[in-house]
């Protein structure tokens, strides 16, 4: 599953949501969890309470993520992706039936795309450096699919926010982050899943029906997809300004 809750669950002045992220994490039980946005969480505890337990990456121009994993599978490695990612990347390899498995959680620049573009390179090359046929790209990338048309949506916004997803000369929708990580070999998990902003908590003028959030595999871990969906729920219209996205495959821990 991976998940951006907004300001670690709590907006200034408006309400705490860490208890509805806890019930909708205890309702969908991921094995492996990435969150984005977790400034003020104390995540030590949030994984603790949900029975994971967590990997944090920092950054000292946005916000942290993490990695959250289900004990009964083995981590072989964890560490912070060595780049200047604005929001930070964790990457974790875990041991699984058919070989390690390799999650990288990020969440790219959300002001403009040309730097969404140089950290998709980065991400790429932190996946290939991993020397492993098993890896997912999981977190919020700020940058809509190329194969969709988004016309509508992108009329709906106002014309600051409209900027963000629209190259230099102001009319071209800028799709190049995950149009490099496809050109790198991975796979779209959720290329028909729909929007994951949107929420009740997040209707601001900065979404539109939009899918931002990412769940990218390598092919030989696409061959094990069982399942891909945005979890909407009455609790994660309130819980975030994005809904949660998860898949399901057929691997299982090592014995």
């Amino acid at each position: 599953m991976t998940w951006n809750i907004r300001n670690g669950g709590q907006d200034r002045g408006g309400p705490d949501r860490r208890a509805l992220l806890a019930r909708v994490v205890a309702a969908h039980r991921p094995d492996v969890l990435a969150l984005q946005e977790l400034r003020g969480l104390d995540v030590a505890r949030f994984a603790a309470d949900a029975g994971l337990t967590p990997h944090l990456a920092r950054s000292p121009f946005g916000q942290p993520v993490a990695i959250l994993v289900h004990p009964r599978w083995p981590t072989r490695a964890a560490g912070p992706v060595r780049r200047p990612f604005h929001h930070a990347a964790q990457r974790v390899t875990l041991g699984t039936d058919a070989g390690p498995l390799v999650v990288l959680n990020t969440h790219f620049y959300p002001y403009r795309g040309g730097r969404r573009l140089v950290e998709a390179r980065w991400a790429a090359t932190a996946l290939r450096r991993a020397r492993t046929a098993l890896a997912l790209l999981a977190g919020d990338l700020n940058t809509l699919a190329p194969y969709a048309d988004h016309a509508a949506s992108l009329e709906r916004l106002t014309p600051a926010y409209r900027r963000r997803h629209l190259r230099r000369d102001g009319r071209r929708v800028d799709t190049r982050a995950v149009a490099r990580l496809l050109d790198a070999g991975l796979v779209d998990l959720a290329a028909t899943a729909g929007p994951t902003v949107p929420t009740a908590h997040g209707c601001t003028p900065e979404f539109a029906d939009m899918r931002l959030d990412y769940l990218l595999a390598t092919p030989a871990l696409a061959a094990h997809l069982v399942d891909t969906h945005v979890i909407r729920t009455p609790d994660t219209y309130q819980a975030s300004d994005h809904h949660p996205l998860q898949a399901t495959f057929t691997l299982t821990h090592p014995l």
